[in-house]
C-alpha cells in the first residue's frame, strides 16, 4: 500500500512524525510537507512562481508551497504511481466546524481527494497536544480499514482526535460540522517602525455544538469522524434565484 502523507504544520512538526510512524508500519510512505508552518492557508496553489522540492534528513520532501500545492506536486508529478490513499496531519489544533474553510490539513486532504485518491485529515483538538499517538493509532486503523474494506467512490474524512491516552477514549461517532461564533476582532499594535499593524483574531467559541456535532462528540471524550464534501451549490436557494432574476 502507498500511502501519502502531508500537513500544514511543516515537515517538522512532531504530528507529522507520528504519523509517519505510525503508517509505516502497514505501508510504504511518502512525506511531502511544507517547509514552514502554513496554517490557515485553505486549498491555495502557488502559481506566482515555481515550487522547489528538497528532502530533509530524516527522508521527508518538503515544499516551498502551500499544503495543497505539496499533495497536488507529489500526485500529478514526483510520484511514479497514485498513492493509495493521502493522510494530512496530525494537526497541532482541532479543526472543527467552520475551521475546515481555512484549514491547511483538511485542504492537504482535499487535494487527494480531488485528484481521485482517497484521503483523511487528522487533528488533535488541542493545541500543543500530548497525546500525538493516540491519533495516530487512529490514523493507521483508519488506513487499514479503508484498504480493506473500500469505497466505490474515494471518500475524504475530517477526524479529530481528543488529547486523551488511548484507553481513555469512549470510542468513535460519525458526527456532521458544528459551527462557531464569527471569529474575534483583528487586534490592532504598533509595530517597532512605528508602523500600524494588525493580526487575524481569534477563532470564535462554539455556537452549534449540540449532539450529533464534531464539537460535542470531542468535547464527550469521543473520536469525531466527518465525512467531507466540496460541492458548494446552495441547492434549496436555485428555485428564488431563479424567480429573482425572472422578477
Amino acid at each position: 500500500m502507498r500511502i501519502l502523507l502531508s500537513n500544514d504544520d511543516g515537515y517538522f512538526a512532531p504530528g507529522l512524525e507520528a504519523l509517519a510512524r505510525a503508517l509505516g508500519e502497514v505501508g510504504d510512505v511518502t512525506v511531502v510537507a511544507p517547509e514552514a508552518d502554513r496554517s490557515g492557508a485553505s486549498n491555495s496553489l502557488t502559481l506566482d512562481r515555481p515550487l522547489i522540492l528538497r528532502r530533509a534528513r530524516n527522508g521527508f520532501y518538503y515544499v516551498n508551497g502551500t499544503p495543497s500545492d505539496c499533495v497536488h506536486l507529489a500526485v500529478t508529478g514526483m510520484l511514479d504511481h497514485l498513492p493509495d490513499i493521502v493522510v494530512s496531519g496530525i494537526n497541532d489544533g482541532a479543526n472543527m466546524g467552520d475551521d475546515t474553510i481555512y484549514s491547511g490539513t483538511v485542504a492537504a486532504a482535499t487535494e487527494g481527494y480531488l485528484l481521485g485518491v482517497p484521503a483523511i485529515a487528522m487533528s488533535m483538538t488541542r493545541k500543543g497536544s500530548a497525546h500525538y499517538d493516540t491519533a495516530a493509532r487512529i490514523a493507521r486503523d483508519l488506513v487499514k480499514r479503508l484498504t480493506e474494506r473500500p469505497f466505490a467512490a474515494p471518500v475524504l474524512l475530517n477526524v479529530n482526535v481528543p488529547d486523551l491516552p488511548t484507553e481513555e477514549l469512549k470510542g468513535t461517532q460519525i458526527t456532521r460540522l458544528g459551527r462557531r461564533h464569527k471569529a474575534e476582532p483583528v487586534v490592532r499594535t504598533i509595530n517597532p517602525r512605528n508602523e500600524t499593524v494588525y493580526w487575524v483574531g481569534a477563532a470564535g467559541a462554539a455556537q452549534d455544538a449540540g449532539e450529533g456535532t464534531d464539537f460535542n462528540a470531542t468535547a464527550n471524550g469521543y473520536v469525531s469522524i466527518t465525512p467531507l464534501q466540496i460541492d458548494l451549490t446552495h441547492v434549496a436557494q436555485m428555485g428564488q434565484i431563479r424567480d429573482w432574476l425572472g422578477a
